[in-house]
């Protein structure tokens, strides 16, 4: 999409860089295994996810798609701009937590956790 595009490049990274990928592409033989599988599509919650190699922890973190978004350019770019910050948002609390000494039953409650008060948190504001 455009505007995910033009957001990637405004936060500096190059967007050569990234592509979307199909599940399959994490579960077939020889597909590199994963530690983490984090679903963000606000539709995704529902779906069955594939079985992926290395038995990942897995969340869900529900964001609303920005490509859904219509109206003036100027509006679309500011859905994809909240999508970003809810994602960044989630990222750097993940990135917080001591993946070297946290158990996996506690991991996945605060993967969880990290979804639910940033809801919380943007419903209150």
């Amino acid at each position: 999409h455009p505007h995910a595009l033009s957001l990637v490049q405004a936060l500096g990274f190059e967007a050569e860089d990234f592509r979307s990928k199909a599940w399959d592409e994490f579960a077939k033989p020889g597909a590199p295994p994963l530690d983490f599988v984090i679903t963000v599509c606000d539709n995704a919650a529902g779906e069955v996810c594939p079985v992926c190699p290395g038995q990942p922890t897995t969340a869900h973190w529900g964001i609303p798609n920005p490509a859904a978004a219509e109206g003036p350019d100027a509006e679309i770019a500011a859905a994809f701009a909240e999508a970003a910050r809810q994602l960044g948002t989630r990222i750097r609390l993940f990135l917080s937590l001591p993946l070297d000494t946290i158990d996996q039953l506690s991991l996945q409650t605060k993967l969880r956790e990290i979804h639910e008060d940033a809801e919380a948190a943007q419903g209150a504001s």
